[in-house]
């Protein structure tokens, strides 16, 4: 087994999975602000500290992405990297720089940050990230996403991947095709299996060791203006169906994100995912918003109040894990 793979199982196994706290400054404020409280280094610290110091990161989360300004800050000696070590989960690290409008394709994006990457991500090594996040965004209309969108974003993710194990790290890859439109579950079948094989040929071109990589999806859902609605029952086949088809079989695991879908709707549908998974692919997740935005009402209220707010994490970290086990019911969503 290779270091990589070995770093890669660590975060995703026994049920563990991935604290998003991968948040940009402006994105954060964005957060904090729809709660009324005020967004500064300090005040996003403070927040992230509560959730990295909850008693169920041990039991629940394996790594957390961290975003730039939080690798480099500290609490009193300790660096946020030791204090995520020490909760037993690994500290990563998103390494791209945003989502830019793609020149040929004005209604689509390009991410960006391929420029100095290797000399960051020795950096972000000796700061203690052993994996790293970066993420390509496509958009479902009647034109999109484009065969552009499709392959400049595929390339990037393969070039930003050979050059995260190049630095001895474990990169996730995240194509994440984009909930909002009118199309329907289909629709977004079609086009994430389009996405995702493409992602893959480029690693292959590019000679990624694919047991070093997590993979990080959408799940397959109709869009959220769409009319069709349908159960977490016919979300978990359709999102097996393209991912058991186009993931190669050495991908060590797959960390779903939550997508703009609510706590419970994430949870109840991870969890009907692992209830139909007959692969060898772990399913967990990799939430940003469906661990911590109850959490972050709650402490919006009273900041000092740490115990309590780390007990509403501690309940979400909780169901979702159970939920990468198959094991979660909704009467448990009761604290």
């Amino acid at each position: 087994m290779s270091e990589l793979n070995s770093i890669a199982l660590k975060i995703i196994s026994s049920g563990k999975g991935i604290l998003a706290a991968d948040e940009s400054n402006g994105t954060m404020t964005k957060r904090l602000e729809a709660v009324n409280a005020k967004s500064t280094p300090e005040s996003r610290l403070k927040f992230r500290n509560t959730l990295f110091t909850s008693s169920n990161m041990k039991s629940c989360i394996g790594g957390v992405i961290l975003f730039d300004e939080t690798i480099k800050q500290s609490i009193g000696s300790k660096s946020i990297s030791e204090i995520v070590s020490e909760s037993g989960a690994i500290p990563g690290i998103k390494v791209d720089i945003g989502a830019k409008t793609l020149s040929s394709s004005k209604e689509e994006k390009i991410t960006e940050g391929l420029d100095g990457l290797r000399e960051r991500l020795k950096e972000y090594y000796k700061l203690g990230a052993r994996f790293t996040k970066w993420r390509g965004v496509y958009t479902i209309s009647k034109s999109y996403p484009s065969k552009v969108a499709i392959s400049t974003n595929a390339h990037a993710l393969a070039r930003y991947a050979s050059l995260v194990q190049e630095s001895s790290m474990v990169p996730i890859i995240e194509p994440e095709v984009l909930m909002d439109g009118h199309h329907n579950s289909k629709t977004c079948l079609d086009k994430t299996s389009e996405v995702i094989r493409k992602c893959f040929d480029e690693l292959i071109d590019q000679k990624v060791d694919l047991k070093g990589v997590i993979l990080k999806p959408n799940m397959i859902l109709p869009g959220t203006n769409s009319e069709e609605k349908i159960n977490s029952e016919t979300i978990a086949k359709l999102t097996l169906e393209c991912l058991i088809k186009n993931v190669p079989s050495e991908i060590p695991g797959i960390a779903f994100l939550s997508g703009g879908q609510s706590e419970i709707e994430a949870t109840e549908n991870l969890n009907m995912i692992n209830l139909k998974n007959s692969s060898n692919f772990k399913m967990t997740y990799s939430y940003g918003r469906a661990l911590q935005q109850s959490a972050l009402k709650y402490w919006s209220k009273n900041q000092d109040d740490t115990e309590g707010t780390q007990k509403v994490f501690n309940h979400r970290a909780r169901m979702s894990t159970l939920a990468a086990k198959g094991e979660w019911k909704k009467e448990l969503e009761k604290i």
